[in-house]
């Protein structure tokens, strides 16, 4: 039950390539946008769809994977735990940001067939 505390699942689509970055200490990071859909009827029974935008993580071995096999557009399921941190821009200001830290992805539908494709490890 400890895993439960803290873990979302999500299915979209990566609204870019992931970004990779290589640190000196040989940690790798790949940073990628997800979009989620969410349609429902409003109170005129129009169908309205809902976009919200995820930023995930994911750290070396899994980061490197999804270098090589995730692309925009791509639908992906991704899982991992909810993190927040905050930072302060160039005119002072505190941001808050709140990102996905993937400990599991699974690409749907690969360039030449529709078969689900496992891009998984652990952190």
């Amino acid at each position: 039950m400890n895993n439960l505390k803290n873990k979302v699942q999500l299915i979209g689509h990566l609204g870019g390539d992931p970004e990779v970055k290589k640190f000196d200490s040989g940690k790798v990071r790949a940073t990628f946008r997800l979009a989620t859909n969410e349609n429902y009827k409003n109170g005129n029974g129009e169908w309205i769809q809902e976009t919200q935008w995820h930023t995930i993580i994911a750290w070396n071995g899994l980061a490197q994977r999804a270098e090589k096999k995730l692309k925009k557009g791509n639908e992906v399921a991704v899982s991992g735990k909810l993190t927040y941190r905050s930072y302060e821009d160039k005119n002072g200001t505190t941001r808050q940001v709140t990102e996905i830290n993937a400990d599991n992805l699974e690409v749907f539908g690969g360039v030449k067939d529709n078969k689900q494709e496992a891009v998984s490890g652990k952190q």
